[in-house]
This record gives C-alpha cells, sequence and structure tokens, in this order.
C-alpha cells in the first residue's frame, strides 16, 4: 500500500513539475495543485494512520494522532484560497489581453 502510495506522489509531482513549467497559465494552476496535493498525500502517508479514531470515547487503545489531519485540512484550504486567486488573475489578464495565444507570446510592434 504504501508503495503505491509513493508511486502516486511520485506521479502526482512529475506532472505537476511537467505543467509548471509550461507557458499557458491554467496549466501553471493545474500544476501548483497538483504539486500541493502530493505534498498533502506525503504529510498523511509520513503520519503513519494506525490505530483508531481520535475520539476518547469510541476505542480504546492506540490512537491516531490528529494533529497532520488537521494540517493537512488548513493546508487544503489555503491551496483552494490560493488557486482561487490565481484564477482570478488570469481571468483578468485574458481580460487586458496580457496573456499569450496558444503558447506564442504577442509581438509588441511598438
Amino acid at each position: 500500500m504504501t508503495t503505491l502510495v509513493a508511486l502516486l506522489v511520485g506521479t502526482l509531482v512529475a506532472t505537476g513539475f511537467y505543467l509548471l513549467l509550461g507557458k499557458s497559465l491554467v496549466r501553471q494552476i493545474i500544476g501548483l495543485s497538483l504539486l500541493s496535493h502530493a505534498a498533502h498525500i506525503t504529510i498523511l502517508l509520513s503520519a503513519g494512520l494506525r490505530g483508531g479514531v481520535p475520539v476518547i470515547s469510541a476505542t480504546r487503545g492506540p490512537m491516531t494522532d490528529p494533529l497532520p489531519q488537521a494540517l493537512i485540512l488548513t493546508a487544503i484550504v489555503i491551496s483552494f484560497g490560493v488557486t482561487a486567486f490565481l484564477l482570478a488573475l488570469g481571468y483578468r489578464m485574458h481580460l487586458f489581453g496580457g496573456e499569450e495565444k496558444h503558447g506564442k507570446e504577442k509581438r509588441d510592434d511598438r
């Protein structure tokens, strides 16, 4: 299971970097999102989710530490905000003609 998740993280990181190095802003935003998801899965995997749910009255014995899950939830909210900001910024760039068309840069002949 751990090997499969590690392969998933590696695939997400490779795809994220590939998209991040492109010229299109939408691809860069998607690449940044994939990298953040890879980081979330890495944190979750490194936390070691063995044990019961962290509600004291529900289980007896070892419980899972809820701190990595809280950190991931906070990181998901922050990455969602950053993605929304970047999409709004890309939309504004599209409105004012700042984004390149079809991978080619606009030439300014002035």
